[in-house]
């Protein structure tokens, strides 16, 4: 596959910074400024034009409201957790639900499901915020991108698979909030994808799967590229990974 000139950068946690072909910045799940995986030069980016949320806990949406309103940024997730950022200043929001595809920019957005909470921490209090997920992205070269967001395996996985076919996945391996290497290697069985980025392991001590450990699961997986992509390194072409200096 070929990601041709768009970019895929690891920004720590389950946090990754995408700029498409044609120059548009988009941040999935943007936790930097206090994300201790981040490189310090990523924790305030330049340009932001798409921000995409896949629940609301600190570590997948704590630099939104600062980001969209610096940048102006489109806050695009679901329904409830966009809402609560337009009743704190965001302005540009677009909340849709499981199942739903949106467009923006010429990359298409499918939300699918996710097995995990969404409580929205708003001073001493934790509101509804909608249901966790995760999302197709479809890039406009037609490279198709599954953030898993935090979930455990689940067996509609393979139907992801069977509908959407990503080319890449990124998949939560941590373990403890999420799923770990024994489960992500059964998400890769279900999916079918052959390129995997382990994400959500590592930033706590809590969080013990390794990308090790999930390589020892899948080696029997024909043709499977499993990138363990470091915080930083971006990924773009035909998977060549860029290593800052």
């Amino acid at each position: 596959m070929n990601l041709g000139t768009n970019e895929i950068t690891f920004c720590g946690q389950a946090c990754f910074a995408i700029k498409t072909q044609s120059g548009k910045h988009w941040i999935v799940d943007p936790w930097l400024e206090q994300n201790p995986a981040c490189p310090t030069r990523l924790k305030d980016p330049a340009k932001v034009d798409t921000l995409l949320i896949t629940h609301a806990h600190f570590d997948h949406i704590g630099d939104a409201l600062r980001l969209a309103r610096k940048h102006d940024a489109t806050a695009i997730g679901i329904f409830e957790t966009v809402a609560w950022l337009h009743k704190k200043g965001v302005q540009n929001i677009v909340g849709f639900n499981k199942g739903g595809t949106i467009e923006r920019d010429g990359v298409k957005v499918t939300m699918t499901h996710a097995v995990h909470s969404c409580g929205i921490s708003d001073g001493d209090e934790i509101l509804y915020g909608g249901e966790a997920c995760g999302y197709v992205i479809t890039l406009e070269n037609g490279t198709r991108i599954y953030h898993a967001g935090d979930t455990m395996v689940f067996g509609d996985m393979k139907l992801i698979g069977e509908l959407f076919k990503p080319d890449i996945a990124l998949l939560p391996i941590g373990g403890f909030y999420t799923m770990d290497p024994v489960q992500g290697a059964h998400a890769i069985r279900l999916l079918g994808t052959k390129v995997i980025v382990p994400m959500h392991y590592g930033t706590f001590p809590v969080l013990t799967g390794t990308p090790e450990q999930l390589r020892d699961l899948t080696k029997d997986i024909s043709g499977l590229q499993l990138i363990d992509l470091r915080p930083g390194e971006t990924l773009t072409g035909e998977l060549k990974r860029l290593v800052p200096a």
